[in-house]
């Protein structure tokens, strides 16, 4: 009636705006804000990543590793937005990569395949058989379920690169998120890899090699691109790979989300902690080079990917991945085969890794 006042919304309000009904709370600050300056915050929060590292430059070719997940959907959606709304000047693809699993992988591009409409972005997609002559499949059915993620992990990061090559683009850039970053940086110190912890913090990375590549979710909560996704009701693959339930990164997962658990901002905390990491002057790195069989930027003779290769075309996949037992982990066996290729075994590819 004239001259009422108007009743408060029920709920709690916006601690941003102060009118709108809070509609989450914000996991890395624990505001509670309703889902217009969630949106705001969040493009805002990606836009000042960008600009303050300067991730691009205008007229630049820049490739979106695109699975159909949920972190590569909404980079996609993202940037494209900012692309426009800032005038970065970039021309945006996207790039797939089939790894060959029947019921995931195939579904999946199905997905990126409509993104490619949505967004009116153009679409490559590489896949393992005709880059490896072999797909996930394959290998899982010859190897089992056992070490196929180092399989599947040294075959994508170079997959991605070749796709950009083709596609002749100046920037790679992934949805990896800081969820993502804090577990390799847990990962990097149980392994003990010096190498890899130097560098996987970085935002970006292979900047001495032929394509760089950018991860602008660097600071992202995964759970806030879950929320953004859901909330913008954008088209996204939620199912998880079927050969990776036991996948070593799983249990650096699980560590991280309790640790969230008990406090929100431990991801952004263990993110700090291997930025400022610092490599003593005497330790040896691994050096730079080129494999001599592929081409490919590697720190050893053979590429990773070679090796590994090399393993599976021979019928004797695991020459790629134990360096003290022959083949099938039996001492002594195929020792001869082993030690061959021993001497060409490397860590992966320096600018490949994440």
């Amino acid at each position: 009636m004239e001259g009422e006042t108007a009743k408060p919304a029920k709920g709690r309000v916006c601690t941003i705006c102060n009118q709108r009904r809070a509609a989450l709370k914000r996991p890395k600050t624990l505001e509670q804000i309703c889902r217009e300056c969630f949106y705001a915050v969040f493009e805002q929060e990606i836009h000042g990543v960008i600009v303050e590292n300067q991730l691009f430059k205008p007229g630049e070719r820049v490739a979106i590793g695109a699975s159909g997940g949920k972190d590569s959907t909404v980079l996609a959606y993202v940037l494209s937005e900012l692309n426009r709304r800032h005038n970065y000047g970039l021309d945006l693809f996207l790039l797939s990569v089939d790894e060959g699993i029947t019921g995931y992988r195939d579904d999946s591009l199905e997905t990126v395949k409509r993104n490619e409409i949505q967004y009116g972005l153009p679409l490559k997609v590489v896949s393992y058989k005709e880059l490896y002559g072999w797909t996930m499949d394959e290998i899982v059915k010859l190897i089992g379920l056992k070490n196929n993620c180092t399989f599947c992990g040294v075959f994508r990061r170079q997959a991605l690169d070749r796709g950009a090559a083709l596609l002749k683009v100046d920037k790679l850039v992934t949805g990896h998120n800081a969820d993502d970053i804090a577990e390799t940086v847990l990962l990097n110190i149980l392994r003990g890899d010096i190498a890899r912890l130097s560098r996987c913090t970085s935002i970006t990375t292979g900047e001495d090699g032929p394509i760089p590549r950018c991860k602008p979710f660097k600071y992202t909560y995964e759970k806030e691109i879950f929320t953004y996704a859901y909330f913008k009701r954008l088209d996204y693959f939620s199912t998880e790979c079927i050969y990776s339930p036991n996948a070593y990164r799983g249990f650096a997962r699980e560590f991280i989300k309790d640790l969230e658990r008990i406090r929100p901002r431990a991801i952004l905390d263990i993110i700090k902690s291997g930025e400022d990491f610092r490599i003593s002057t005497s330790t040896k790195m691994p050096e730079q080079g080129n494999c001599e069989r592929c081409g490919y930027i590697s720190s050893q003779k053979w590429c990773k990917a070679c090796v590994l290769l090399e393993g599976l075309n021979r019928g004797l996949p695991k020459l790629g991945i134990g360096r003290s037992r022959g083949v099938n982990n039996e001492p002594g066996k195929n020792t001869k085969q082993a030690k061959g290729v021993e001497s060409i075994q490397s860590k992966q590819c320096g600018n490949l890794d994440f």
